[in-house]
């Protein structure tokens, strides 16, 4: 086998150039570069409408999991010139920093530069609660987000009797909750915003939900990013609605030692998850693939 295999495709009439598809990027697994591409070539049609007009954040691991990786915001060196691009202030979504510093996202509204971003090995996608126009000028957000992270000796288990709750929570602002398996340790819970909103006002929102149920669950639930604070508990992170932090998209991969996906769960699957400590974990890209042929998008 050549050192570097190139392969020359046509991706909805783009023409790119493919390499390495025999690179094992996870290697507990086997999973091979080509695996991978597969993957998100055939969960596309239920990726791309959750990145459209959202800036895209990648975690890249070009030599897998087991090597390192680096975040990368700005597109890099020779993009090509048909990948969407949005120039976005330093401050995320709050206009221009002091200093006019910007940021180059792209923009992976098509096939053909998810693919050329996963061929650059970028496993995780990761996205605001924001959205860009036409133009690529942000606007405010249209949903919310809260990550239910499990403090050891906490699990998915304890995150699932956790999103019951923030769900009754969203449900008396008028806010249905949908949940994400986050592939990693948690859980993510979104709600679609009735209008958008500046990024510190959502912030602000997720944050009263979270120090609502802290009172109120104190042995469970944790809305204080210390650490030390999160043994045995479910922390509601609801700063990942500011302007400049991103959350992992659904149906992304993660950069872990198995091939797993931030995953749409129904909340039958969670209410189980809640019940039985084995009731859910988090799914890999074949059970993923799987569950969409059967199921669709749960998270449309």
């Amino acid at each position: 086998m050549p050192e570097r295999e190139e392969l020359r495709v046509d991706v909805d009439g783009r023409t790119l150039t493919i390499s390495n598809l025999h690179k094992v990027l996870y290697p507990r697994t086997g999973t091979t570069k080509g695996e991978v591409l597969n993957y998100y070539a055939q969960v596309a049609p239920v990726l791309l409408p959750h990145l459209a007009g959202r800036c895209v954040t990648r975690i890249r691991w070009p030599h897998g999991v087991q090597d390192g990786s680096f975040f990368e915001k700005n597109v890099p060196n020779g993009t090509p010139s048909w990948v969407h691009t949005a120039k976005v202030p330093t401050t995320g979504s709050r206009g221009p920093s002091k200093n006019g510093d910007t940021l180059v996202f792209p923009i992976v509204d098509d096939l053909a530069t998810l693919t050329w971003l996963v061929n650059l090995a970028a496993l995780e996608l990761h996205v605001h609660q924001w959205t860009v126009d036409g133009k690529g000028r942000p606007r405010g957000a249209d949903r919310l987000v809260i990550d239910l992270d499990p403090g050891e000796p906490a699990g998915l288990h304890e995150c699932c009797q956790v999103a019951l709750l923030v769900r009754e929570r969203l449900a008396e602002r008028d806010l249905e909750a949908r949940p994400v398996t986050s592939g990693s340790k948690g859980l993510h819970l979104y709600a679609t915003l009735p209008k958008r909103l500046p990024p510190d006002e959502s912030t602000a929102l997720a944050k009263e939900v979270a120090e609502e149920l802290q009172r109120e669950h104190p042995a469970l639930v944790t809305a204080t990013m210390t650490k030390s604070r999160r043994t045995g508990k479910v922390f509601l992170d609801w700063s990942q609605n500011a302007g400049s932090k991103t959350t992992i998209a659904p149906y992304s991969l993660r950069g872990r030692e198995l091939p797993t996906v931030a995953t749409p769960v129904s909340w039958d699957e969670v209410e189980e998850g809640a019940e039985d400590v084995d009731g859910l974990g988090q799914l890999r890209f074949e059970e993923v693939l799987e569950r969409v042929a059967e199921r669709g998008d749960l998270f449309g």
